[in-house]
């Protein structure tokens, strides 16, 4: 019996490309798919999450949101690895700076992430999971940057549960002394699915916000402005 369409997709059999760039906003999807692909076919809109597939300088591409959070992105991506056969997920996606040397739209690499999650416990490890993104991916995306001309700061993350959790601003002097460069949502979930389905995954982070100097971005920028992260993706996909 099929696993697709899924209760998440509903989309065919072979409708994703080998690789999925990810953003969690379904209108930076869209975006992407009317600015960047040749071609674009709505291949899924189950809850208003939009995929798309077209070519982009000849490649086949796909880009689908993930929504917010890691449960949202660990459905999408554990279906899209484990179902539909992708190869390649890369996030692209906002964060928020916790390091005075990051700018606003300053574009992150995530090397690894550091998280306050519990959902690497489903793993069955009896201990610390700390996942590292795709070195292909990671090393593809330098050189692409490299070639656009576009600054890019590899470095460590770090996921967090709740955008408003209680706790979660006490914990960032810890992580800014142990070189974490930035905060977000959804990286930690989406590299252990990879890493368990045998994949590749990388999330590149535009900062819309600092936690360091109060600055952020409005909604719309966030959502049509974070280009050279989305042209990155788009090389190396």
């Amino acid at each position: 019996m099929s696993n697709i369409p899924t209760p998440h997709i509903n989309a065919p059999e072979g409708a994703f490309a080998r690789t999925v760039l990810m953003p969690g906003d379904p209108l930076r999807a869209k975006y992407i798919a009317e600015n960047y692909l040749e071609n674009a076919e709505l291949v899924n809109n189950v809850r208003g999450v939009h995929g798309y597939t077209g070519q982009y300088k000849g490649k086949r591409v796909s880009v689908m949101a993930s929504g917010m959070g890691m449960p949202s992105i660990g459905i999408y991506s554990y279906e899209l690895f484990n179902f539909y056969g992708v190869d390649n997920i890369i996030r692209i996606g906002s964060a928020g700076a916790i390091t005075e040397k990051l700018k606003l739209r300053d574009v992150v690499a995530a090397m690894s992430v550091y998280t306050d999650s519990n959902y690497g416990s489903q793993f069955g490890y009896q201990g610390t999971l700390a996942p590292c993104c795709s070195y292909e991916l990671l090393r593809d995306a330098v050189d692409a940057a490299g070639k656009l001309g576009y600054p890019l700061v590899p470095g460590p993350i770090a996921s967090h549960d709740g955008f408003y959790g209680q706790g979660d601003y006490k914990s960032m002097p810890i992580l800014r002394k142990l070189g974490v460069l930035c905060v977000e949502m959804e990286a930690y979930a989406l590299y252990l699915n990879a890493a368990a389905a045998g994949k590749n995954a990388l999330a590149l982070l535009t900062i819309s916000d600092s936690l360091v100097t109060g600055e952020s971005l409005p909604a719309e920028d966030r959502q049509n402005t974070f280009t050279h992260m989305m042209e990155i993706a788009l090389e190396i996909a």
